[in-house]
């Protein structure tokens, strides 16, 4: 018989994720694509304030200033971090927006205020 055993035995070789495919176009697009959407989202809110004031028995601006915020908010980090000053600023508005948008739009619940 043999005196020498087995070999140690050796560590596990790592195993790595099959390589992602590089589509710069592809997200190139993409990035071009928020960005237009949340400069549309900012458009949208300034524009609000004439429509709002042009049409005073028709709500229009607040719908379109809701819309805005929504566009700005959910494409852009600097449209959400701008609409969160807004909302801390103003925590009025907060309180007006159902539960659902704001988990929609910034991923957390709405603040509880004690008035």
């Amino acid at each position: 018989m043999s005196t020498e055993s087995h070999p140690a035995a050796l560590p596990p070789q790592p195993t790595y994720a099959p390589p992602m495919t590089i589509n710069v176009p592809r997200q190139g697009v993409n990035v071009a694509a928020r960005q237009a959407m949340a400069l549309a989202g900012l458009g949208l809110i300034v524009l609000s304030v004439p429509v709002g004031f042009a049409t005073p028995n028709l709500p229009v601006g607040l719908p379109m200033a809701v819309v805005g915020a929504v566009l700005l908010g959910r494409n852009a980090v600097w449209g959400r971090r701008w609409v969160e000053g807004v909302l801390r600023r103003y925590p009025r508005f907060e309180k007006m927006a159902p539960n659902w948008l704001m988990t929609r739009v910034f991923g957390r619940e709405k603040r509880v205020f004690t008035d």
